[in-house]
C-alpha cells in the first residue's frame, strides 16, 4: 500500500466518526424543535437517520422518551432487520416506527432522515380528500413533490412497507392519509425545515378554509415556478455546499434553551 492510501485508510475512520458524532447532535437537535414547535405527540412518532458509511443501520428515539429528552448520545442504533445494534437506555424502539422507517431506509439510500409526525394540523389535512392545497408560497414548494399514501391501522404490519415505498416512489414529502406527514431529506436538516414548512402550509390552509372568506386560486405555472424556486434553494445548500443558515440559527437556539440536546 502506497504511502497516500495508507494516510487514506487512516483517515476515513476518524472521517466517518466525525459524521457519525455530527449526524447525532442534528438528529437530537431535530427531536428538540419539533418538540419546541409543538409537533411531538407524546412518546410517539419518531424521526431517524442514517449511520454514515452503512446503507443497513439508521438512528432512532428511545421507545417511552418525550422528545425533549433525547440527546445525542441516548439514541438508539437499530439494523434493517429490527436488531438493535446499540440501546444506551434499554428502552428499545417503537414497533410502527420502524415499521416506516426501516421501509424508507432500506429503498431510498438518498433519505439520510426520514422525520414523521402527528400534529392536529397535519391529521386534519390528511383527513381531506383533497389533501394539502397549493394556497401559499409555503404549500406551493411541494407542488408535484407530494406523495400520498392510504391509512392501513397502526403501522405494525411489515408487509405494509411495500406499498409505502411504491407510494412514496422517488418523492421528499408523503401526506399518511387519516394518520399524519412524512418529510426525507438528504440530511437532518432538509427533513425538518420540510416538515416545518408542511406544518405551516397545513395550518394555513385550515385558517383560510375556517375563515369563510373566497380564496384566491393560484395558477399551475406560478406553483411549478414557486416550487422550482424551492428545489434550488434546498439543492444549493444539499449539494453545492450553500451553508444553511436557517439550520445554523435554529441549532443555535437550542444551545440557548436545551443545550444538553448534543450529549
Amino acid at each position: 500500500m502506497t504511502s497516500a492510501a495508507q494516510n487514506t485508510a487512516k483517515a476515513w475512520p476518524a472521517a466517518v466518526e466525525d459524521q457519525t458524532l455530527q449526524i447525532r447532535i442534528d438528529l437530537a437537535a431535530a427531536y428538540r424543535l419539533i418538540h419546541r414547535l409543538g409537533l411531538d405527540d407524546s412518546i410517539y412518532t419518531h424521526i431517524s437517520a442514517r449511520l454514515p458509511g452503512r446503507q443497513d443501520r439508521f438512528l432512532i428515539n428511545p421507545y417511552g422518551l418525550r422528545f425533549e429528552e433525547v440527546t445525542a448520545s441516548n439514541l438508539v442504533t437499530v439494523d434493517l432487520d429490527g436488531n438493535v445494534i446499540d440501546d444506551p437506555m434499554g428502552l428499545g424502539i417503537n414497533p410502527a416506527g420502524f415499521t416506516i422507517h426501516s421501509a424508507i431506509h432500506a429503498a431510498r439510500h438518498d433519505a439520510i432522515c426520514v422525520l414523521h409526525t402527528h400534529t392536529v394540523a397535519g391529521i386534519a389535512v390528511a383527513s381531506q380528500k383533497r389533501g394539502l392545497l397549493p394556497l401559499n408560497q409555503w404549500s406551493l414548494q411541494f407542488t408535484d413533490c407530494l406523495a400520498y399514501h392510504d391509512y392501513e391501522g397502526i403501522a405494525l404490519d411489515l408487509d405494509e412497507r411495500s406499498r409505502l415505498v411504491a407510494d412514496l416512489g422517488d418523492k421528499f414529502v408523503m401526506v399518511l392519509r387519516n394518520h399524519g406527514m412524512l418529510t426525507c431529506g438528504r440530511s437532518v436538516a432538509e427533513a425538518f425545515k420540510l416538515m416545518h414548512n408542511l406544518e405551516r402550509s397545513c395550518r394555513a390552509q385550515l385558517a383560510v378554509q375556517s375563515s369563510g372568506a373566497e380564496i384566491i386560486e393560484l395558477s399551475a405555472a406560478v406553483a411549478r415556478k414557486t416550487a422550482g424556486q424551492y428545489a434550488s434553494f434546498y439543492d444549493a445548500i444539499e449539494t453545492n455546499g450553500v451553508p444553511d443558515s436557517e439550520w445554523a440559527a435554529f441549532k443555535r437556539m437550542l444551545e440557548r434553551t436545551d443545550p444538553d440536546f448534543a450529549n
